[in-house]
């Protein structure tokens, strides 16, 4: 009861949930991504998405509506979504091996130009335990982008500050030309959350 009450008291202060709300979005984290996108230029018409973690749906949404539906997305979560318009949505569990090489089967004769991960753990409060399970899915999302991603294509991934962050990043700088990270001021302040973009995939 307190823990919603203090969740309650954070959204009734947080001005992009208000802004989202008023702008018709389902998420505030489309202010992420549009912040992201300023930064980095990664949406283009015509380009084929794969949102990773894709619930409630905001992502997909306002990438649609950016590029004035002229995209291809294919949305993935655990969790259902309503319909948007030009997303096919498959709902599963992405780190499940059988639903994984679905997806991999779904993808096979399509080159991604862009994959989206804002896949998180469901949080259990044991600050080792999340963030292993953070980096693991960050994990499985970079091992999609070398099985799907095009050459040249883009990857953007959420991550949280901790054990096993620094090698992540290391270690996704062997796959991309330029490997970033950036924290959108969409983000909470009081947050770990960051963002990993990498651009100039080496397929």
């Amino acid at each position: 009861m307190a823990s919603n009450q203090k969740w309650r008291k954070q959204q009734s202060k947080d001005i992009y949930f208000k802004k989202a709300i008023a702008d018709g979005w389902r998420s505030r984290a489309v202010y992420k991504l549009d912040q992201i996108n300023k930064r980095s230029r990664l949406l283009k018409k015509g380009m084929i998405c794969l949102d990773l973690g894709a619930s409630p749906g905001g992502w997909s949404q306002y990438i649609s509506k950016k590029l004035d539906r002229n995209v291809k997305i294919i949305a993935v979560d655990i969790l259902p979504i309503e319909k948007i318009e030009s997303v096919d949505f498959y709902q599963g569990d992405f780190t499940d091996e059988i639903f994984y090489e679905f997806l991999l089967k779904k993808t096979k004769n399509i080159k991604i130009d862009l994959v989206m991960s804002d896949m998180a753990p469901n949080i259990s409060g044991i600050k080792v335990s999340d963030q292993a399970k953070s980096i693991y899915l960050a994990e499985l999302a970079r091992d999609v982008c070398k099985e799907i991603l095009k050459s040249d294509g883009n990857f953007i991934c959420k991550l949280f500050q901790g054990e096993g962050f620094d090698k992540y990043i290391k270690d996704t700088r062997r796959y991309f030309n330029k490997v970033s990270v950036f924290k959108p001021d969409a983000s909470r302040a009081d947050s770990s959350e960051i963002f990993m973009i990498a651009k100039g995939f080496i397929g």
